[in-house]
């Protein structure tokens, strides 16, 4: 029943009888090294499948092979080398090479110059298995080579812009003397050409060829020009010689020339039509002089000594001259009055006007062609002198043009000053603007040529000469007081390079005030630019920030009087050496700005001690101990006439006292 009542299970029971062992005989001991563990079975006998595998494995390594294939043969060909890889493949391989891992990676100064570089791949391929040393040391590589390369350019540049200015030079040089030749060239060809006309040099023979004749021809024309300024010249001295007070009116100036001469002229009275005297009209190619007979004084000696019928009675003497430009003749006929044409001979009247002034004057009855040759000689010749005048106008209009557009051109900070491109724009009718250096007139373009030196000399930080040509410049601006237009342009050129210098100056000054010498050069290079105020503001801002970065950087251990202290000492240090340079590149008028700014320090620190302070106990032993030490140190001050430690704590100092005047009443209570 009890065996119902488990169940029917399908798996085997073992068998709890054990067989007896039977006894056999001595059983021989193996050793576990040589066969391995063992272990009992069921019917009692020991297995060695392990030992038997030892057994086989040792003898696979003592194996020995006594036939080796002989290596030694001749024909067998030799290993071929390992070809080299394509070029466009290798820089797609970025596995890692074991030669570059021993040896600093290369800056290849070729491929950073190839224009169709392509800087992602390069990069990644070159450093991606770069170390961090390696990548600073190739970053430090790339700036050298970045700040050579720089410097190169600069050079590079000065050179070319220098080589450019002196060929310039030399050109304008040759260009002078180029003038000058031709014009010798000129006066030798007139003087040869004078020589042979007046040695009677034959004529050309019509068997010459054309070439010949052509040369002739133009030394013909050359020969008459030369011809016809001496006929002008023997003109205006035969005028002088016979004319008296001519040469006052018409003195010799190149071109100057005689058009027409009358002398059947008489002078009438405005009033009455009077003949007054005979006039002797002269038609120049500027200017028109009427002269007048006169008697002449006859010298009683002369008279005794017979010469008086050798002499004249009358002279000749220039009245009247006027430019052509400034009168108008008037035809009297043409008017259309009656009365005029009436009276006889007054046809062949004509009126000169002459602002508000007006003269009459009449030809004689007999010649009928005086009248209209002067008219016609006269507008024909004032017409011509208005061209040329009209012409020497605009060449000098095109001229300054062209010297203020360079100049506006060549410096954009001019655009910005409405009221200078103005007056530039209004100098149409004003002659090339000239200005006077040491004794010497020079042009604008000349400015400009200065200018660029300046910027050169800028560029190439030259502070001393660009600090030299500046101070130049304002002085010759200065100077300038009759020309205004130019000491604009000159002061607005100056001051735009003035501002770049001292920009420049600034960042050196903040970048080098802690050393006295480089700070005292900047500082004077900035007063002497007239930059006080940004010097004195730049430097002591810079020592400002110098303060509070040393004193941020200082760390609190644990021990606050050697924190205030090490605090305060930075503080009145600082303070200190800040003072002491500034009375060195300051005048002592300016030293309120530096107490001022020293002032400010003190407060800061005097709050900054108060934060420190603010959970110790007023009057306390540490307390005590932190402003002793800063009082100590604020000490230092005074070795450049401040005096500041009756200052340091004085917050600190006035709430101690209220509190223990606050704390006496408890106490009486108590």
């Amino acid at each position: 029943m009890e065996d119902k009542g488990k169940g029917f299970s399908l798996r085997q029971k073992k068998s709890r009888q054990v067989a007896t062992k039977q006894i056999s005989g001595p059983i021989q001991t193996i050793s576990k090294v040589s066969q391995g563990p063992t272990r009992p079975s069921i019917n009692g006998r020991v297995e060695t499948s392990t030992a038997n595998t030892s057994d086989l494995v040792k003898r696979r390594y003592s194996t020995r092979f006594t036939n080796l294939p002989d290596f030694s043969n001749a024909d067998v060909p030799p290993v071929p080398s390992i070809p080299t890889i394509p070029a466009q493949f290798a820089q797609s391989d970025s596995r890692p090479s074991t030669a570059r891992q021993n040896q600093q990676l290369q800056l290849d100064a070729n491929a950073l110059k190839d224009p169709n570089l392509q800087v992602e791949n390069y990069s990644t391929n070159l450093l991606s298995d770069a170390s961090d040393q390696e990548l600073r040391d190739y970053q430090a590589s790339l700036r050298k080579l970045k700040n050579r390369t720089s410097t190169d350019l600069q050079q590079n540049v000065y050179q070319n812009r220098t080589q450019f200015i002196k060929i310039s030079k030399e050109a304008e040089k040759l260009k002078g003397e180029m003038r000058t030749l031709r014009g010798l060239m000129s006066e030798l060809t007139t003087s040869l050409n004078q020589a042979s006309i007046n040695a009677g040099a034959p004529e050309p023979r019509a068997a010459l060829d054309d070439g010949a004749r052509s040369r002739a021809r133009k030394q013909a024309n050359r020969s008459s020009v030369a011809n016809l300024e001496a006929m002008w010249n023997t003109q205006l001295h035969t005028l002088w010689k016979n004319v008296e007070g001519s040469q006052k009116f018409l003195p010799a100036i190149p071109g100057r020339h005689v058009v027409l001469e009358q002398s059947t002229w008489l002078e009438l009275d405005a009033a009455t039509w009077k003949a007054k005297r005979y006039a002797h009209i002269f038609l120049l190619n500027d200017h028109l002089m009427v002269a007048t007979k006169r008697k002449r004084r006859i010298d009683p000696n002369a008279m005794t000594n017979g010469d008086a019928g050798q002499t004249s009675s009358s002279r000749t003497v220039a009245d009247k001259c006027w430019p052509l430009q400034d009168i108008d003749i008037v035809d009297l006929a043409s008017v259309g009055s009656s009365n005029i044409s009436d009276r006889s001979g007054m046809s062949n009247a004509i009126s000169i006007r002459y602002g508000h002034e007006s003269f009459t004057y009449r030809s004689d009855k007999s010649s009928t062609t005086e009248k209209p040759n002067l008219l016609q000689a006269f507008r024909r010749t004032a017409d011509e002198l208005r061209r040329a005048l009209q012409e020497d106008m605009e060449e000098n209009i095109n001229k300054s043009k062209e010297t203020i557009d360079y100049l506006t051109t060549r410096d954009p900070a001019l655009s910005n000053k409405t009221d200078l491109l103005r007056s530039l724009s209004g100098a149409k009718d004003r002659p090339e603007i000239l200005i006077d250096v040491d004794g010497k007139h020079q042009n604008l373009r000349w400015v400009d040529g200065q200018i660029d030196e300046l910027d050169s000399e800028v560029a190439l930080q030259k502070f001393e000469d660009a600090v030299r040509h500046v101070e130049k410049f304002r002085r010759l601006a200065k100077g300038l007081k009759g020309n205004m237009l130019a000491q604009d342009l000159i002061s607005t050129k100056v001051d735009e390079r003035a501002r770049k210098l001292a920009d420049i100056l600034v960042l050196r000054l903040t970048a080098t005030h802690a050393q006295l010498t480089a700070t005292q050069a900047n500082i004077a290079y900035l007063v002497r630019l007239n930059f006080t105020p940004l010097a004195r503001t730049t430097y002591l801002t810079a020592r400002a920030v110098l303060i509070h970065t040393r004193a941020r950087s200082i760390m609190f251990e644990g021990d606050l009087p050697q924190h205030i202290n090490q605090l305060s000492y930075v503080y009145f240090s600082l303070i200190r050496n800040t003072v002491k340079t500034y009375q060195q590149c300051f005048p002592p008028i300016m030293m309120s700005s530096c107490v001022q700014w020293a002032k400010e320090r003190l407060d800061e620190f005097n709050a900054l001690l108060g934060r420190q302070l603010g959970s110790v106990r007023a009057g306390s032993t540490n307390w005590n101990n932190c402003l002793e030490k800063a009082t100590k140190n604020a000490g230092m001050v005074g070795e450049v006439g401040l005096d500041f430690a009756n200052l340091v704590g004085l917050g600190l100092m006035k709430e101690k006292n209220v509190g223990g005047q606050l704390e006496s009443p408890r106490e009486g209570e108590q």
